[in-house]
């Protein structure tokens, strides 16, 4: 889990790592790029392994946020909170205590739910 820096957005919550897609990405590969910026450690995409979905309902103009969770298998250096903040290795149960984003709150109880 990565807490966020306490100037930014959800400053100072608990948050699974990971970030947008941006345009020509598909989600594995956005997932792949966040987390070699955010950690410092490359996964392999063909590891990667859905989890759980995550859904906001859109506010009027804007379009819905989609978060996913997905597990890899991964061997290398320790992760790095290298865009501030924090870094936490947890087990599912650790996480659901954790103050968190809303979403992240709701990807926590399906991880709970399938370990």
């Amino acid at each position: 889990m990565h807490r966020r820096p306490s100037h930014k957005h959800h400053g100072g919550l608990w948050e699974f790592p990971g970030g947008k897609v941006e345009s020509g990405e598909n989600p594995r590969n956005a997932l792949v790029r966040e987390i070699q910026e955010e950690l410092g450690i490359a996964l392999e995409i063909d590891t990667l392994t859905p989890v759980a979905f995550a859904e906001e309902s859109p506010n009027e103009g804007l379009r819905p946020i989609v978060i996913m969770l997905y597990k890899s298998l991964w061997s290398g250096p320790m992760p790095q909170a290298l865009e501030g903040g924090e870094v936490a290795w947890l087990t599912p149960e650790e996480v659901t205590q954790l103050a968190k984003p809303p979403l992240d709150v709701e990807l926590a109880s399906r991880m709970l739910e399938k370990a």
